[in-house]
């Protein structure tokens, strides 16, 4: 038990917690550790995770050979900058990701975080025009609906209206927002404003096959395919922010092969370590590098995080793509699916819910509303389960090698806390 004159209450008066109102928000869950699927708290209660750690735990949480491929590393080297200097970890992670990704996506440069490995995405696809001579295009198309991170570069592409940062609306970059290109009509629409803004437009970024934190929204590979093609027509880089998606989630490896699609450049985090370090990578095909390939050092990418290629978090996503290598993982996504799809269909009638969808390893139930988000909480935790309802939607994300008897109790739990609700 936690003494409550020592660290736990000594830090809250001290920590400011992420997307809380730290004046209102409910005291945060002191947790002792984690094993499997587990989340246990200080006082005993165990909690069944319904969204590994924010979609990171694939694996589920302190898988031993993760664990083991950490502490060898830890033992010969836990860091060394990366400017001058290379080691295996990095160079061997970014070989493997270079043959998982289709097409010749075949640079990756290494960053810590997503919302940073979208900045330099980003940033990649004004200098490329930059060292094409054409300083105009600056601009990005983004979705409604979409998020891409918490950064200011990030914010500007991200749908304020259904969003967290409609306080900073007007005050960033102004890109161009547009509805997904789903049917003939949106595609009509979307070729229309690109032809307007041709001569600005750098890149068209999307999450591909799912809208994550912006509502959990699916779409079709269709729109994929569109906006490839319409990328193409009016010479834009295509860039597929895999954050959320990447790494089975939703079914395949990556979201991108779903379609038959690849994109100029994508963005990788979240699972990409099972969920030990933090770690991202933003990853292009050849023509976007070759255009930064030159004499001139004026042409060169400018950017180094100073935890660029961290040896401990590099041998963790090497040591996951070891366990994914194995298949398992992927086999059980099918599973996990038609586990979500079974449990959840049990609150397609019950009051307040408009839609029910499953793809992968992610199920939706989203509702007309939710009034009180930190109750819906406490509710979920109250019978045993760790899930974390976002705008008007409860979503599961679990970790990928999840049985289904657990499922099967996160999906009676929510249809549960449903009925008490109505």
């Amino acid at each position: 038990m936690l003494d409550k004159r020592g660290w736990y209450d000594l830090g809250l008066d001290h920590i400011w917690l992420p997307y809380a109102q730290m004046k209102t928000a409910p005291a945060p869950l002191p947790v002792a550790r984690t094993q499997g699927t587990r989340i246990i708290l200080d006082d005993g209660r165990e909690l069944v995770d319904g969204i590994a750690s924010w979609w990171t735990a694939c694996h589920g949480y302190n898988h031993p050979h993760i664990r083991e491929a950490v502490q060898r590393q830890l033992e010969i080297m836990p860091h060394v900058m990366f400017g001058g200097m290379v080691h295996e970890q990095p160079l061997k992670l970014a070989a493997r990701l270079a043959d998982l990704l289709p097409g010749d996506l075949e640079r990756v440069f290494f960053t810590e975080s997503g919302s940073v490995s979208v900045e330099v995405a980003l940033k990649m696809a004004i200098q490329y025009w930059l060292n094409k001579g054409q300083r105009q295009r600056d601009t990005f198309v983004y979705f409604r609906g979409g998020y891409h991170g918490d950064t200011l570069g990030t914010m500007a592409i991200s749908d304020f209206e259904s969003g967290i940062h409609r306080k900073f609306e007007g005050l960033l970059h102004q890109h161009v927002m547009a509805a997904l290109p789903e049917d003939e009509e949106s595609e009509a629409a979307l070729r229309t404003l690109l032809q307007r803004r041709a001569q600005d437009i750098a890149g068209i970024i999307v999450e591909p096959s799912v809208q994550g934190a912006g509502g959990m929204r699916f779409h079709e590979p269709e729109v994929l395919q569109r906006l490839r093609r319409l990328a193409d027509e009016f010479s834009a880089l295509l860039i597929f922010d895999e954050i959320f998606t990447g790494f089975g989630r939703t079914g395949a490896m990556f979201a991108c092969e779903g379609a038959g699609v690849v994109p100029d450049i994508v963005t990788l985090s979240k699972a990409l370590t099972g969920g030990t370090l933090p770690l991202a990578a933003t990853v292009a095909r050849k023509a976007v590098f070759d255009a930064f390939w030159s004499d001139d050092p004026l042409q060169a990418l400018m950017h180094g995080p100073t935890y660029m290629g961290n040896a401990l978090a590099c041998a963790a996503a090497n040591a996951s793509l070891d366990l994914f290598q194995g298949g398992a993982p992927m086999e059980n996504v099918a599973q996990i699916e038609t586990s979500l799809a079974r449990g959840l269909a049990a609150c397609r009638d019950l009051p307040g819910v408009v839609d029910v969808r499953v793809r992968g390893a992610i199920g939706v139930v989203e509702l007309d509303k939710i009034e009180d988000l930190n109750a819906l909480r406490g509710a979920f935790v109250a019978k045993g389960a760790f899930i974390r309802p976002i705008s008007s939607v409860i979503y599961l994300a679990p970790a990928l090698t999840m049985v289904a008897d657990d499922v099967g109790f996160l999906t009676r739990t929510i249809a549960d806390v449903l009925r008490d609700r109505s």
